[in-house]
């Protein structure tokens, strides 16, 4: 039995910090849209609440559930990934909004596989970059099963069509194997085609292209392809140093479609102003820097190479997000975690930081 240490409070404490500013925020921004739709200008926030004290919940158990038990239940782990990932594309089965196949449930009650696959992955992949690390540099013993498996499930969520999941779960992949100590010229290859990939994926796809060519310019088509970035600097820009005032937020009426979930964090510039905005990016670079850090102090390679998937799927969606918001690349679906509406995204990212706490708890240093 390894002696246990306190929970790194650094990582609780900007997780917590950013789950209850984002519960206050999905209010003040879903008000008006909650009572237009249902009736009830508190709906979203009264699930966001459940699904908080779910996700709480979830992290006390992670928190304390020895990470290396994890390991053992790898295959079970990957075995239902795929499951999931399959059984969501079955028509009738899984549930499809605006043309795409991403969730399976009952009415209300419902969840993403590509969120459970993020975690299904990482914990894949530590596992098995543990047991090869002395293979790592060779491609086909070390690189290439790592590959196959990642290639098949970001194929299978590409399908449903989920590209900015599929991103994700590529782009940690590629993280996870860099740390591993995988061949840079063998990493810069991948890098190449997966890129190629992503572009093939944009241009065989009619709104995806137009998604694209709008970021180029926004402004040609403020109707339609460009509406949602031109309505998202608006709000930043009318923001200012201090913001609007909490819930004062002019563009929650219906400028910005559904402003609580992927486009909070422009509700936020315009609300708090810059220093609101700079407040969420430093809480976020400050739990990255710390998750970064009980990677590099983790007892084992697995704990280094869990620490470091958790943390860099919370830091990738962080990044793309606000590179949406703020027209720094194309509009695509990567909700703001800990602060965006969605009951998966949340349980998930805080059964992450559960795990997180756990390894931060046998680290070598503090």
């Amino acid at each position: 039995m390894r002696n246990q240490k306190p929970p790194d409070f650094a990582i609780l404490f900007s997780s917590l910090t950013l789950l209850c500013f984002g519960i206050i925020m999905v209010f003040s921004s879903s008000s008006v849209w909650a009572y237009y739709l249902h009736k009830d200008s508190l709906y979203f926030l009264k699930r966001q609440m459940a699904w908080a004290a779910l996700g709480f919940l979830a992290m006390i158990f992670f928190m304390n559930y020895d990470y290396w038990n994890i390991k053992k239940h790898e295959k079970i782990i990957v075995f239902f990934m795929f499951l999931l990932l399959l059984i969501v594309l079955i028509p009738g089965v899984g549930i499809e909004l605006n043309g795409a196949r991403r969730w399976i449930g009952v009415g209300s009650l419902t969840v993403q596989p590509s969120e459970l696959a993020k975690l299904g992955m990482v914990i894949y992949l530590a596992d098995g970059l543990e047991r090869k690390q002395d293979k790592i540099r060779n491609f086909f013993t070390g690189i290439l099963p790592f590959l196959i498996v990642t290639g098949l499930v970001c194929g299978l969520i590409v399908i449903e069509p989920h590209l900015s999941a599929t991103v994700l779960v590529g782009m940690t992949a590629f993280v996870m194997l860099f740390a591993a100590g995988a061949s840079m010229i063998q990493l810069f290859s991948l890098g190449t085609v997966g890129f190629a990939a992503v572009m093939v994926l944009i241009f065989t796809k009619g709104y995806r292209m137009g998604r694209f060519i709008s970021f180029l310019n926004p402004w040609e088509d403020i109707q339609d392809k460009g509406y949602h970035i031109v309505q998202s600097l608006y709000a930043l820009g009318s923001g200012g140093l201090i913001g609007v005032g909490l819930g004062h937020s002019r563009q929650k009426f219906f400028y910005l479609p559904e402003p609580q979930t992927d486009f909070i964090f422009a509700i936020i510039g315009e609300e708090l102003g810059f220093l609101g905005a700079c407040f969420v990016i430093l809480l976020f670079m400050f739990f990255i820097w710390r998750g970064y850090r009980t990677a590099l102090t983790a007892p084992d390679l697995f704990g280094k190479f869990l620490a470091t998937g958790l943390t860099t799927l919370i830091a990738l969606q962080f990044l793309i997000n606000i590179a949406v918001v703020t027209a720094s690349m194309p509009v695509t679906g990567m909700p703001l975690p800990f602060i965006s509406y969605g009951g998966s995204s949340l349980i998930i990212t805080m059964s992450q930081v559960g795990i997180l706490l756990n390894i931060s708890r046998y680290t070598e240093a503090k």
